[in-house]
């Protein structure tokens, strides 16, 4: 069941640590292009509100940051071979669902029980 499960959850680490770097650079960007200003931008009609690409790429920083963590939890049970099985009741979780999500913490059960 684990086989080739750590490459694949290497790839989603490094694609989630490129979006959560992205993300950043990206706010740090905007942080840099307003300081200073004291534009009216809610009300420019040109584009995106300042609050409006804020919220937006605070909401993607977040996002990638959570499957980061998710996948960082799902290598750490790799390694102490609990990876598969879930984390509530302990049966092994199915394929099928360790294929749409390589760092599943439950089985498709308990994760309808406990709203995950």
């Amino acid at each position: 069941m684990t086989a080739g499960a750590r490459e694949r959850l290497l790839a989603l680490r490094t694609q989630a640590e490129a979006r959560v770097q992205a993300t950043a650079a990206t706010l740090d960007e905007l942080t840099h292009d307003r300081a200073g200003s004291n534009d009216d931008d809610e009300h420019d009609p040109e584009g995106v509100t300042l609050s409006s690409e804020w919220s937006r790429l605070t909401g993607l920083a977040e996002a990638a940051g959570s499957e980061l963590h998710q996948v960082d939890e799902a290598l750490a049970r790799l390694d102490a071979g609990t990876y598969g099985l879930c984390a509530n009741c302990g049966r092994p979780i199915p394929a099928g669902r360790l294929e749409a999500r390589p760092f599943a913490e439950y089985c498709v059960s308990c994760a309808e029980k406990l709203g995950r």
